[in-house]
């Protein structure tokens, strides 16, 4: 794949956009269709680039299960049940951003290191 190409679909296409003086930029229609962006969306600085990608909110599914499963032996029922599941689901993708965020400063400060598999 060619350096600064993008591949929307099964077409490689690559556009140049340009930066607001606010740093802001805009991505083009057919690629925010495409890839189905909403309201947010994921930035991750890679080496000699950045990544921006739409967010998939799960909203805590990958958890509904235990959440649920720890308020129903807590007692909760009902529409109580459900605003309790609804508060503790909202708490989830903020508390594993912290969990990462902490990690990663773990490590840039020398005190820990990634494992790295058998290379």
């Amino acid at each position: 794949m060619p350096q600064n190409a993008i591949k929307v679909g099964s077409t490689l296409e690559r556009k140049i956009i340009s930066i607001s003086i606010r740093r802001q930029l805009t991505i083009p229609q057919k690629y925010y269709e495409a890839l189905g962006f909403d309201n947010e969306a994921e930035c991750i600085l890679q080496e000699g680039g950045l990544l921006i990608r739409p967010v998939r909110d799960t909203g805590g599914g990958e958890f509904s299960e235990y959440i649920l499963a720890d308020l129903i032996s807590q007692g909760y029922e009902g529409a109580e049940l459900l605003e309790k599941f609804k508060a503790q689901s909202r708490a989830v993708r903020p508390a594993v951003s912290r969990m990462i965020k902490d990690a990663e400063e773990y490590v840039r400060s020398g005190k820990g290191e990634i494992p790295r598999e058998n290379q």
